[in-house]
């Protein structure tokens, strides 16, 4: 990244501002604006989220919010209610609280005397769904937003419930935010009243994978703030991003699709990171894209931010298989519309193990039984790449051991996808509940498979997330499973493998009883959006990564990162083990150490479905002279057929003593899940 010292305005920092909510409580906020604002007013551009902006956060805040703010911009970070050094409590995610506290803080950005009355949003990740979210609500002063990493749908597209499936982190998250909101404020902002707000959250906290287990179906609950219920809500400019190896791989193109206000998507080979500090590479020059955009809608500016493709996307070229790259190879491709009048879906049809071109296909269709071991999934890597530890999907050759699968003949061409490919399946299963993964794959010549994309179909749901039907044993079933969405280039001679399985444990949480799937070949067909690899490409190139020079940092420990797979041939039991250990960080203009370690396991053992177990754990310690605090917190989820049974533990620790400790041990019912 290159750092930019010289912007065209000088500016100023202010650290803790208190912002009033109608309910009395007051928001923190840093605030970085150009001193000229004093005499001229400049939009605001709002950040909205949990993540600690006086440390966890400050170092990524450090790179963005200067650079935008040295273009002209007021940059306002707020912290929500109840994280950081903000008053009140953090008891879930997109709660109408957080919604109208946002409302309210865009409302006193616009009255400040150095802001012109207009304002915007941007965010990643929980910032992008308030942003999005908010939006949604049209206050008054705002004109744009730009989004990454997001999504408008809270049931079927989050880390909760994939295809009506629970995902693993459903656990995870709620493991992280059972962390960050008992964390206490900093003196150095809040004063005296940091021991009393501290507690306040301790009393108050709960594990937040409670509350999701509660709605494992499509309710009233996930409806709310999922903009998908009502696109035309949404009026104001929206510039959206995210990247394929992201968990939010989805949602730009449907924005792209139903939005009817201007818009801009785009997705590259990225985790889950501004596309500025984009993992695997290569990185680009978003914060100009941004800075354009912001100029053009907030200011009036006749820059172009408009021209060019609606969508422009990163074609993945083929790599051999890793849980981590430096940079995806490849090139940039837009599309003026999307949907896109290039891309055509291409079906195969699935006869004998093979992938066969629809109209070459035999009518000798047969049936093909299936059920997978329950290591199926160990190689799966996270739901959301973060690209640290290593967590892509590694070789998927030991995993198709125990998955149905079908396969092109090497391919004579180049074929290129871009968009959700498909699998539309009929089946029949032995038990009332069972699910089904789908993988697609490229597959080198020397029988090496990279995973492309995949996805999870839990057939309760296969007409419905919000009423399940359970499978009639016997009984024939159609199902359609969408796969996550990508841009990938299959090279000549390599084949497309599609693998089949009824399990994807430790990613997903298994049926409640071993299933067995058989699969009626005659209908089923795999649909690929295939975009011509010879169109010709509208997608000028980006300019290379700027930002401000990022605050100073001392590491004091070192970080450690695990992902460990391991079987024990004994008793036959499985683990997964991950550790995210960022080590102890000295945050040097603050004189304060950050420690912050996470830890996820999770175990079963041979095929017994009610056998998974997960379990996550986070310390968090905050450290100077005179302040010396930590917060250890345990959540682990376990099941049987019937009930998943959630056990909890929080200890808070002052100067070493425990100050606080609570337990919970409470039971959920399985929902057709």
């Amino acid at each position: 990244m290159r750092y930019i010292e010289n912007l065209p305005h000088t500016t100023r920092q202010e650290d803790h501002v208190r912002i009033p909510m109608p309910d009395g409580v007051h928001l923190s906020a840093r605030v970085w604006r150009p001193v000229s604002s004093d005499d001229c007013p400049v939009p605001a551009i709002l950040e909205y989220i949990p993540y600690r902006k006086g440390d966890l956060s400050s170092v990524r805040d450090s790179i963005h919010h200067p650079y935008i703010a040295g273009h002209g911009y007021a940059c306002v970070r707020v912290d929500l209610r109840g994280t950081g050094d903000s008053e009140g409590l953090l008891t879930d995610e997109y709660l109408e609280v957080e919604q109208s506290d946002a409302e309210a803080v865009l409302d006193w950005l616009a009255a400040q005397p150095w802001c012109d009355g207009t304002t915007g949003m941007m965010g990643i990740s929980w910032g992008a769904f308030a942003a999005l979210q908010v939006a949604a609500r049209r206050p008054a002063s705002l004109r744009a937003i730009v989004i990454s990493s997001f999504t408008d749908d809270r049931y079927s597209d989050d880390m909760h419930y994939m295809g009506g499936a629970m995902l693993s982190d459903n656990l995870a998250e709620a493991g992280t935010m059972f962390a960050y909101a008992t964390c206490p404020p900093d003196p150095s902002a809040v004063g005296e009243r940091w021991r009393e707000m501290w507690h306040e959250r301790l009393d108050t906290a709960q594990p937040w994978v409670l509350n999701w287990l509660r709605h494992q179906r499509r309710d009233s609950y996930w409806r709310h703030a999922s903009v998908c219920e009502d696109y035309a809500a949404v009026r104001c400019p929206v510039l959206a991003s995210s990247g394929w190896a992201d968990g939010y791989s989805n949602a730009v193109t449907r924005l792209l699709a139903h939005l009817d206000v201007p818009r801009k998507g785009l997705i590259g080979p990225w985790s889950h990171k501004y596309p500025h500090l984009g993992e695997p590479g290569p990185a680009i020059g978003y914060l100009q894209e941004v800075v354009r955009w912001w100029d053009h809608w907030l200011k009036g500016a006749d820059n172009g931010a408009m021209d060019g493709p609606m969508l422009r996307a990163w074609m993945q070229d083929s790599v051999p298989p890793s849980t981590s790259y430096e940079d995806r190879p490849g090139r940039w491709v837009g599309e003026l519309t999307w949907p896109s009048r290039h891309v055509h879906d291409t079906a195969y049809a699935l006869r004998s193990r093979h992938l066969t071109a629809e109209d070459q296909a035999p009518d000798d269709g047969k049936s093909q039984t299936l059920r997978s071991p329950l290591s199926v999934g160990q190689f799966a890597g996270k739901w959301a790449s973060y690209n640290a530890p290593p967590d892509l999907p590694y070789d998927q050759r030991e995993e198709d051991g125990g998955s149905l699968v079908y396969e092109t003949e090497p391919l004579t061409d180049r074929l290129e996808i871009l968009g959700a490919p498909r699998v539309e399946l009929e089946v029949s299963a032995n038990q009332p509940v069972a699910m089904v993964a789908a993988r697609l794959s490229d597959v080198a010549p020397d029988g090496s498979a990279t995973r492309v994309t995949y996805g999870v179909l839990n057939l309760t749901r296969r007409d419905s997330t919000d009423e399940p039907a359970p499978l009639e044993p016997g009984r024939r079933h159609r199902a359609t499973l969408h796969l996550n969405g990508v841009a990938q280039a299959f090279p000549p001679g390599h084949r497309v493998r599609l693998s089949l399985s009824t399990s994807y444990w430790p990613l997903a949480w298994p049926p409640p009883r071993p299933a067995l799937l058989t699969v009626y070949e005659q209908p089923c067909r795999l649909v690929l959006p295939v975009r011509p690899a010879d169109e010709p490409d509208t997608s000028a190139p980006f300019e290379a990564p700027e930002g401000t020079a990022p605050i100073t940092t001392t590491r004091v420990t070192p970080p450690e990162q695990r992902w460990e797979v391991s079987r024990d041939l004994v008793d036959y039991g499985a683990a997964l083990n991950i550790v995210k250990d960022r080590g102890t960080v000295h945050f040097d203009a603050m004189d304060l150490d950050v420690g912050c370690r996470a830890h996820e396991r999770y175990t079963s053992v041979a095929d017994d479905v009610t056998s998974p177990a997960g379990e996550v754990t986070w310390t968090m310690s905050f450290r100077r002279k005179g302040w010396d605090v930590q917060v250890r917190t345990s959540t682990t989820l376990t099941c049987d057929a019937e009930t998943f049974h959630v056990n909890a533990t929080l200890d808070a620790y002052e100067s070493g003593q425990r100050v606080a400790s609570r337990t919970w041990n409470e039971s959920v019912p399985r929902d057709a899940l």
